[in-house]
């Protein structure tokens, strides 16, 4: 397996080199919303230890990661008024990963409207900015 790669563009949000949304941080993980969201409110959850995906993430890291992921679920459902909320996480190429730092998508759903394709269409800043406030709201 190939080493992890501290320039990925997750690390550099981690390190503050680029900017992120960012929706909830602990001492633990990161959550923050996609760039190229498939549904408003679309958010990442990454580890703050470094860890290329699931295939070589320590245990009690990926813990902390899935808990995370569903804070973030609970509160992009109340916030989105979703009716159902997507999971994803990918691993290596062939599994159709294209960051290389362990990431879960959680993605508020309406039954009916399909997801954006993947990579898609860029948001525009100041609408990031008010899904932002509606899941940090929906955390308090």
């Amino acid at each position: 397996m190939a080493e992890y790669d501290n320039s990925n563009i997750f690390a550099k949000i981690l390190r503050g080199e680029l900017p992120a949304q960012k929706v909830y941080e602990d001492e633990h993980t990161l959550g923050f919303l996609d760039i190229m969201p498939r549904a408003p409110g679309h958010t990442l959850i990454i580890p703050k230890r470094p860890a290329r995906n699931l295939l070589d993430i320590e245990p009690e890291s990926l813990a902390h990661v899935i808990k995370t992921a569903k804070k973030i679920a609970i509160a992009g459902k109340k916030a989105f008024n979703a009716d159902g909320i997507t999971m994803q996480q990918f691993n290596e190429t062939a599994g159709g990963q294209v960051v290389f730092h362990l990431h879960v998508h959680i993605i508020p759903r309406h039954t009916g409207v399909q997801m954006k394709p993947a990579a898609s269409v860029m948001e525009k800043p100041e609408v990031l900015a008010e899904h932002a406030k509606l899941l940090k709201e929906a955390l308090a």
